[in-house]
C-alpha cells in the first residue's frame, strides 16, 4: 500500500481556513483530519477528541517531557501541538493527514526530513477583510482581535516559505483550488484523485 500524504495548512486567524477544509474534506475519499493538542479554552460548538484535544497546561508539559509531539508551539498565549504517533499511524494506512497548523509548527516540519509534506498557506485578500471577519465572530475581545492582526502580519509574510499560496477572497473559487491541489499531490505520488494507488499492468 502506498502511503499516504500528509497536508500541513496555515493560515491567520479568520482567513477561512475551517470553512474551505470543510468544503474541500467533504469531497475528498481517504483524507483525515489530525486534531492537534490545546491549552486553549474550547470556543461554543467545539468538541473534545474532535477538533482538539484540550488539556490542561500540566498535561500539556508532560507530553513535551516524554517527546510525543512532532511539533509544539505558542500562539495566541496558547499551546497547540501534533502527535507523532497519530500522524505516522494514519499515513501508514495510507490516509492523506491535513495538519492544521501556525507557522512556527509548520517550520519545524519543513526541517523533518523523514516526513515529507505538502504545504499550503491560505491568506484573506487584505488584513481589512480579515478585521472585518474576525469581528464578525464576536468572540474576540479588543486586546486579542489586535493580537490576532499584529500576528497576522508576521503570519503572512512566512507566506513565501510553503509550496502553495492560495487566496481565499471567494470561497467556492478557492475550495475548488484546493481541491484541485489534493488531487495534484496524489497523482504526484502515482494514486487515483480517490487517494487508491495507481497500479500500471502490461496488456
Amino acid at each position: 500500500m502506498n502511503s499516504g500524504r500528509l497536508f500541513v495548512i496555515s493560515a491567520p486567524s479568520g482567513a477561512g481556513k475551517t470553512t474551505l477544509l470543510k468544503k474541500v474534506m467533504g469531497r475528498l475519499d481517504g483524507v483525515v483530519f489530525s486534531v492537534s493538542h490545546t491549552t486553549r479554552p474550547a470556543r461554543p460548538g467545539e468538541r473534545d477528541g474532535v477538533d482538539y484535544h484540550f488539556v490542561t497546561p500540566e498535561c500539556f508539559a508532560a507530553m513535551i517531557d516524554e517527546g510525543l509531539f512532532l511539533e509544539h508551539a505558542r500562539v495566541h498565549d496558547d499551546l497547540y501541538g501534533t502527535s507523532r504517533e497519530a500522524i505516522v499511524s494514519q499515513l501508514a494506512r495510507g490516509l492523506d493527514v491535513v495538519l492544521d497548523i501556525d507557522v512556527q509548527g509548520a517550520a519545524i516540519l519543513r526541517r523533518a526530513v523523514d516526513l515529507p509534506a505538502s504545504h499550503i498557506f491560505i491568506a484573506p485578500p487584505n488584513l481589512t477583510e480579515l478585521e472585518r471577519r474576525l469581528r464578525g465572530r464576536g468572540t474576540e475581545s479588543e486586546e486579542r482581535l489586535a493580537r490576532r492582526l499584529h500576528n497576522a502580519r508576521t503570519e503572512l509574510a512566512a507566506a513565501a516559505a510553503y509550496d502553495y499560496l492560495l487566496v481565499n477572497d471567494r470561497l467556492e473559487g478557492a475550495a475548488e483550488t484546493l481541491l484541485a491541489i489534493f488531487i495534484a499531490e496524489r497523482a504526484r505520488g502515482h494514486r487515483h484523485p480517490s487517494g487508491a494507488p495507481i497500479h500500471l499492468e502490461e496488456r
